[in-house]
């Protein structure tokens, strides 16, 4: 009979931060790396989001800051779990604020300024693809039976997705009368297509 678990045993990282996993040293370096593209991601992608959370300006203005504040409260909160998941399968994170530019895929937003909508659909676009990689780290993660990874990421999933959704509905342009014009009711109380 095989068993799947190996010894757990020191692995050759750098000297006194070897930590005891029974993960090969080929998922070590794999997953960890993964997950430290992700939090450089993350890190940009927060940043991002408190840049808009701070200039953001308009009509909707209230709405739009208080929405960015509190996805850059969730973001803020997955960094740490990020980095501590790299150092418990026996990997390194990330050091510097260089490091993360150049692990960082999100794009960095400079600009003087960024009309409301535009925020709101270049977040939902940035974490859009943060959810793909995140889908990519996680399939790392099942090639190598990690799968605590794999459950953090598939929380992460969730929460990105529910940011995209948010983004995507406070992007939508409103309806003066508050009814969907493709769909009427007849006199009957029938819908209609006035498509």
């Amino acid at each position: 009979m095989t068993t799947k678990v190996r010894k757990l045993e020191p692995r050759t990282a750098p000297a006194r931060l070897d930590t005891p996993t029974d993960l090969s040293s080929e998922a070590v370096r794999q997953v960890s790396a993964a997950l430290n593209a992700l939090l450089a991601d993350t890190f940009a992608l927060y940043v991002k989001t408190k840049n808009f959370h701070w200039h953001v300006s308009g009509p909707h203005f209230r709405d739009y800051h208080l929405l960015l504040d509190e996805q850059a409260e969730q973001l803020e909160a997955s960094i740490d779990i990020l980095a501590e998941r790299a150092r418990k399968v026996g990997g390194t994170t990330i050091r510097s604020i260089g490091q993360i530019a150049k692990l960082q895929r999100v794009k960095d937003n400079d600009k003087d300024y960024v009309a409301a909508i535009d925020m709101l659909n270049e977040l939902m676009n940035d974490n859009k693809a943060q959810i793909q990689n995140m889908r990519e780290a996680h399939e790392l993660a099942d090639k190598h039976e990690d799968v605590a990874t794999a459950s953090l990421l598939e929380n992460f999933i969730d929460e990105a997705e529910k940011r995209c959704w948010f983004l995507f509905e406070a992007s939508r342009p409103a309806e003066r009368s508050g009814h969907d014009r493709r769909r009427t009711t007849s006199g009957t109380g029938a819908e209609t297509d006035d498509g």
